[in-house]
């Protein structure tokens, strides 16, 4: 054998070899999630990977614009995201997600109507409701001495005790609080309105003792008397019922709704949409749901949470409770004035 003959035939052995090699040994599936902080029940992700043989990795955020920046400025790598409503109808402007048809799926008649709230997107044709919830107020009563009802209510009890609360370092939800104790709506761009709105947030910050979203534990150790905060905060409230509650405001709150979406530019759109279409299972929601205590669009699912979430009224707030209750739309252009009274705010001293 010439020595060419050799090369040719251990590139030959080589080859054989490749085609030999299972494609899942070569290069394993992967999907790469981009959520929210501590926004899905990692027993989720297991239950998936386990199922599919896909290996799942996680990378998280802390708001929707820093999604956004990090997706537009080029990040190619992730398959599956979770904007608020608002955000999803601005990055279908952008044309950013892939169309999915998710809606076509069997598993999709799980799925509640009225979460459909996706202006760009009303039959669920790209993104599949993934959660939804209140932002109110998590509380210490044994701090505060008593239950509050609401913003004032907190706001006198939290002057007269000589105590402090904190305020999440959210432009839209911190000024959504400011437009309601006006008797404002939380997607107001008028810049009157914004002002007394700024004028409203400013006058707390004497007993604001940070703009956090890091504030759950600081409410349990009884450092500050309360804090604004998601729904999600009665996984606390459960664990300390006595000490612990959360309220829905008197005065109004903000509903959130985060969908889950595929970007255009995901590399794993195959097992992207394996992801979504396992999430429209019951079970696998209310999986999520009994250790997130958000609200879930799946209505079969809800029938199979623990009994403390499926009877919780702050969990599943009352026909009554939901008309107080306002979901933040895209501002367009009109999100300038609101980021002008926020700077306001937060520059104030």
């Amino acid at each position: 054998m010439t020595h060419f003959q050799g090369a040719l035939r251990r590139l030959g052995l080589i080859a054989l070899t490749a085609l030999c090699i299972p494609a899942g040994a070569a290069m394993a599936d992967e999907l790469n999630i981009y959520n929210w902080g501590e926004y899905i029940n990692p027993a989720v992700l297991k239950k998936f990977e386990d199922e599919t043989k896909i290996k799942v990795k996680l990378s998280t955020y802390s708001s929707n614009e820093e999604m956004l920046a990090k997706i537009q400025s080029g990040a190619t790598g992730y398959d599956i995201v979770f904007p608020s409503v608002h955000m999803q109808d601005i990055m279908a402007k952008l044309d950013l997600l892939e169309k999915t048809d998710i809606n076509t799926y069997d598993g999709f008649k799980n799925i509640d109507p009225q979460f459909l709230r996706a202006k760009s997107d009303p039959k669920g044709e790209y993104c599949l409701p993934y959660a939804f919830g209140t932002v109110g107020i998590v509380y210490n009563r044994k701090v505060l001495g008593k239950d509050i009802t609401g913003w004032k209510d907190l706001i006198a009890t939290a002057k007269a005790k000589g105590v402090k609360f904190t305020l999440l370092d959210d432009m839209r939800e911190v000024m959504a609080v400011g437009l309601m104790l006006n008797g404002h709506k939380v997607n107001s761009t008028d810049p009157q309105e914004l002002q007394q709105a700024a004028d409203t947030v400013i006058a707390m910050k004497p007993d604001v003792a940070a703009f956090t979203y890091d504030s759950r534990p600081m409410v349990a150790s009884g450092d500050v008397a309360a804090a604004h905060f998601f729904v999600g905060a009665m996984v606390d409230v459960f664990g300390n019922p006595k000490d612990l509650g959360y309220v829905i405001p008197e005065e109004g709150a903000t509903m959130y709704q985060e969908d889950m979406c595929v970007l255009k530019t995901a590399p794993n759109k195959a097992s992207a949409l394996k992801f979504l279409q396992f999430y429209t299972k019951p079970e696998i929601a209310a999986l999520n749901v009994s250790q997130q205590t958000n609200g879930t669009a799946n209505v079969p699912a809800r029938q199979l949470t623990p009994e403390v979430i499926k009877t919780s009224k702050e969990i599943n707030p009352t026909d009554e409770t939901m008309k107080r209750l306002q979901i933040f739309e895209d501002l367009g252009a009109g999100l300038r004035q609101v980021d002008r009274a926020w700077t306001k705010v937060k520059t104030a001293q």
